[in-house]
């Protein structure tokens, strides 16, 4: 930079910092305050008013850990501020000023507060960079309002990753740890505060331009003549004077060509992570307040909130609050996005979970607002199922953002305006806002980035901008908007408007309807270890999703079959607690062990409704007698057993193992024969019908198998490649024997140990392994590795509603960044006629490589589960005790196979005693074995009407008829809401429904009963 442009960007900051930024206020006197300590969680209102408060002063400590200190404030605007007339002087206004002892770490990540009057209304938050009010001194000057005060630790935010004991109540201490530094009035002068935003912006602009260009020279001049005409002694009187100066190099218009930023005021609010979700309730108010508060001021500002249930904490927790909301959804400018409960993670929640987060989240929108919302709105979520194309569209959705993958550590993606295309090959129009964060500053550098780094110049002109304070930081503030203003349309800058999602999506659509196509899931090239990370929550979540499937099942049927009033709301309950828990911090193991404390209470909650439920329905069904059934939830045949019915069934249980000389012991049914060694390990699986072994002679499978585990950054959410230098393979055993039909290996390890029971069932292909962990390593990845005698270059993991196919080579930097994989209930490798699947019931990371055979050539593949990991930040107890996971390898199986023995893992039969009837025949039956049944209810809207939701599982075309065991009036498609949408491969014929079905193809049937 030229010497004479460096001294006079110098010469500005100095200014910038000495003269405006410390006279934005004329005067400043205190206001008196008394406070009062709430003794546990946050109470209402009426309770905190209601206490007995005593004095504080600036200097003073308050706020344990997590704790809630209740302020309240009385003063009034000094009679020297106003002239002979009463009025305050022309261009300023009074506020309070608090400053509650705020820390360097980031806003939301600390304390903050709400703001209430007398009455008991919310007036504001407060939180470090927003904590002007001036709500609170009312039109004669007094002030007497409430301040809640949240002493909310920062566990983290410049992430050092250190362990905390912060995130635990159990450890985090009771002393104070914020000083009170002011409470006051102030005279804020609006002519300074906007000669302050003329000059930031121009000064911005000028640090991005080109040194020597005219443009520069011309800024740079203007601002160095300001700074003359401005009195340093007089910043007030002579601010108008500086702004003169600026106004004719702010008044040149942007170039025909510039890029157009779409500025969308946002707060992105994570529901948990390093704060509990009862906290969250309390920041998404503070931060929906504050944005209220600036719609007053300034009447172009436009803001934007997703996820249903912050709305619906508001709703509950702030109902005058909502009420305002409601009022300026109704305007359009307080908009609701995002179409789902919660931004949810998208790799684990299971197909019907993914589901209804757009059926929950939409139908709020709709019932609250009227709204539809049409876009899907994930910016911070670890990456993107390639079945969200398909679910999105089928809830009526249109567009996608996120910025997540901006992220990525190896690969850039090479888009930002593209058409996602789904695993069925749906397509989605989707966006990445190339300024590269969802929370904007509105910075000059910011603007800059957004425009140069924006992929598809020459083919679009428009970008999103959301921009605001996110996680209790309280959203976007007047300088952002006053930034906004500036930048409109400013020589050298990218255009900036005010605007909205629709508006953005619709521009974008209008000037690229052709743009290039990204086919697959988005991989998130980095925070691959949330899909291990604190096991207890995604065993949680997974039981929780089957524990629905057969609640709603069995409460259809018990509906339909007999009248048994169907337990709707009750249900709705428990999806949104699953929901919640689906929140992106939450189920991928991100969060404080407070959060999981939460999450276990919760998954109780839900297992004990649930059990209920089942345990009511079956036995309505079932009477009272001498009888017994077995009932069978999966889509699938089993044991003698109709899918989604019940029976007497077959009494299957598993094969007697027996000791083969010196070599181990045998399990062989006549379809498997597998040879477990002395050291526990399966050192042979032969498929008897081809006489193929999937054991790799000298590889044995179902080895354990310690890793250290120290990510570069991010603690608990990171698996680094480096993990695989190093490895310990457990093969010593602390005892070895048979239990009944099972092979009981013990194993010991660092301060751990393991306890494995291997099984064969009589007619099963499923070597079983069950294995009961004890675990209290730290920094230690746990896998379980089945190396296979198989040649493939991609392997098969099951996701939402279908399968992806990945490759196990790494011929390109894109495959390499792939090392750790999700699936859900299976993985599938195989040759063009032969094929080994791994189930399991509660493990989502994998990865699957290949190596070298032997000398000869060829190569092996090997498949390996993550199955537990142990994390020190931000909960340094990470997974630690017991915990109970059942893995099958599948000999021999095709897709159809592999399917139906994931949901056969995850859907153990129910056995029913004392009943009446010897059956339950199924509401439904498809007749052919790769379109699978996914859910079976009664429609949302009360009125009684089945709605069956099924997909093709295998990836092909499939003919299907689906017949129902009850009579029918009428039959429609539906979207995922349930609503009419025109018939796509279904034909209504008779008593039935004939399908064809497109690969992975969802389709949701509802049926009027006559």
């Amino acid at each position: 930079m030229h010497d004479r442009s460096r001294l006079a960007l110098l010469r500005v900051d100095r200014f910038v910092r000495e003269r405006l930024q410390s006279q934005i206020h004329r005067a400043s006197a205190p206001v008196a305050a008394t406070r009062w300590d709430a003794a546990g969680e946050p109470l209402s209102f009426a309770e905190a008013a209601a206490g007995e408060y005593s004095p504080i002063a600036p200097g003073d400590l308050w706020g344990r850990p997590w704790g809630t200190t209740w302020f309240r404030l009385n003063g009034a605007v000094p009679a020297s501020w106003r002239d002979a007339d009463g009025a305050l002087p022309a261009r300023t206004r009074a506020e309070i000023v608090v400053d509650l002892g705020f820390t360097q770490g980031q806003p939301g990540f600390q304390c903050e507060a709400m703001v209430w009057d007398v009455a008991g209304r919310p007036v504001r938050g407060i939180a470090p960079l927003n904590n002007a009010v001036a709500e609170a001194v009312d039109e004669a000057g007094e002030v007497d309002v409430y301040i809640e005060a949240a002493s909310n630790p920062d566990v983290g935010s410049l992430f050092t990753f250190d362990p905390t004991p912060v995130g635990d109540l159990a450890t985090v201490g009771g002393d104070p740890i914020y000083t009170l530094r002011h409470l006051d009035v102030r005279l804020r002068d609006l002519e300074v505060a906007d000669l302050l935003a003329d000059t930031l912006a121009l000064r911005g602009l000028a640090e991005e331009l080109d040194d020597g260009s005219p443009r520069r020279a011309d800024i740079l001049v203007a601002l160095e003549r300001m700074i003359d005409v401005v009195d340093p002694d007089d910043v007030a009187g002579t601010a108008a004077a500086g702004r003169e100066v600026l106004a004719p190099v702010l008044a040149k218009p942007a170039s025909a060509s510039a890029h157009t930023l779409h500025a969308v005021g946002h707060a992105h609010i994570d529901s948990a992570w390093l704060w509990p979700v009862r906290e969250t309730v309390r920041k998404v108010a503070r931060t929906f307040s504050n944005v209220l508060s600036l719609m007053d001021e300034d009447p172009d500002f436009v803001f934007v909130a997703s996820s249903a249930q912050q709305y619906a904490w508001v709703k509950e927790y702030y109902p005058d609050l909502f009420e305002r909301i409601r009022a300026r959804v109704a305007e359009g400018r307080f908009i609701p996005v995002g179409s789902m409960w919660v931004e949810s993670d998208t790799n684990m929640p299971g197909s019907e979970a993914m589901a209804r987060q757009f059926v929950a989240g939409k139908s709020f929108f709709l019932r609250e607002f009227g709204i539809d919302t049409p876009e899907a709105w994930l910016p911070d979520s670890f990456g993107y199922s390639g079945a969200l194309p398909q679910i999105a569209k089928a809830a009526g959705t249109r567009w996608f953002l996120t910025q997540k993958i901006s992220w990525n550590e190896t690969n850039k993606f090479p888009h930002h305006t593209f058409q996602w295309e789904g695993i069925d090959g749906t397509r989605l129009f989707t966006h990445f806002p190339p300024v590269d964060t969802y929370n904007s500053r509105v910075t000059a550098d910011e603007l800059a980035h957004a425009e140069r780094n924006f992929a598809d110049k020459g083919r679009a002109t428009v970008s999103l901008l959301p921009y605001g304070y996110g996680d209790g930081g309280g959203g976007p503030t007047r300088e952002m908007t006053a930034a906004v203003a500036r930048a409109e349309s400013l020589e050298g800058s990218p255009r900036v408007v005010h605007s909205s999602p629709r508006q953005f999506f619709e521009t974008a659509e209008a000037e690229y309807p052709r743009p290039e196509v990204w086919s697959g899931e988005l991989y998130l090239e980095f925070h691959r270890g949330t899909y291990t990370s604190q096991l207890a929550t995604k065993q949680g979540n997974r039981r929780s999703e089957h524990l629905l499937r057969e609640a709603e099942l069995w409460a259809a049927t018990a509906s339909v079959r007999i009248g048994t009033p169907y337990p709707a709301e009750r249900l709705q309950r428990v999806w949104e607690t699953v929901l919640l828990q689906q929140f992106h911090d939450i189920l991928p193991g991100s969060s404080i062990a407070w959060v999981y404390q939460d999450a276990e209470r919760n998954y109780a909650f839900v297992a004990r409704e649930l059990e209920e439920l089942i345990g009511d329905s079956l036995r309505a069904l079932a009477g009272e007698g001498a009888l017994a059934l077995v009932a069978n939830a999966s889509p699938h045949a089993r044991e003698g057993l109709v899918a989604l019915g019940a029976g007497v069934g077959d009494s299957a249980s598993d094969v007697e193992p027996r000791r083969d000389g010196a070599t181990g012991w045998v399990l062989d049914n006549g379809i498997v024969r597998a040879t477990v060694d002395d050291r526990g390990l399966v050192v042979s699986a032969v498929d008897l019908q081809t006489g193929r072994d999937v054991v790799v002679p000298g590889r044995p499978a179902g080895l354990l198998q310690l890793h250290r585990d120290t990510p570069t950054q991010w603690d608990a959410w990171d698996v680094d490649v480096h993990y695989r230098n190093t490895v310990t393979d457990l093969t010593e055993v602390a005892s070895i024997g048979v239990d009944g039909s099972a092979v009981v290996v013990e194993r010991g390890f660092g301060a751990s140990t393991v306890i494995e029971r291997i099984s064969l069932g009589e007619n099963s292909r499923v070597l079983s392994f069950a294995l009961e962990l004890d675990w209290h390593e730290k920094q230690k990845m746990l896998k379980l590795a089945f190396p296979l005698d198989l040649h493939t270059d991609r392997a098969a993991s099951e996701i939402q509603f279908g399968h992806i196919e990945r490759p196990t080579h790494t011929n390109t930097s894109w495959d390499a960044a792939r090392f750790e994989t999700v699936a859900h209930r299976w993985i599938r490798v195989a040759e063009p006629d032969f094929g080994v699947a791994i189930v399991n019931d509660s493990t989502y990371g994998h990865d699957v490589t290949r190596e070298q055979r032997d000398e000869r050539g060829g190569t092996i593949t090997i498949a390996r589960l993550s199955l537990i990991r142990s994390a020190l930040f931000p909960d340094p107890a990470q997974d630690q005790g017991l915990h109970e996971l059942r893995v099958g390898l599948v000999i021999g199986a095709d897709v159809a196979e592999t399917v139906a023995e994931g949901y056969h893992i995850n859907l153990p039969v129910r056995r029913v005693a004392n009943t009446a009837v010897d059956a339950i025949e199924p509401l439904v039956i498809v007749d052919h074995p790769g379109v699978v049944v996914e859910a079976v209810k009664l429609a949302e809207d009360g009125s009684g009407d089945v709605v069956v939701r099924l997909y093709e599982a295998l990836g092909t075309r499939a003919q299907a008829t689906l017949a129902t065991g009850f009579a029918f009036a009428d039959v429609r498609q539906t979207d995922l809401l349930e609503r009419e949408v025109a018939l796509d491969g279904v034909t209504v014929d008779g008593d039935g429904v004939r399908l064809e079905l497109r690969p992975f193809q969802i389709v949701t049937m509802r049926f009027s009963r006559a």
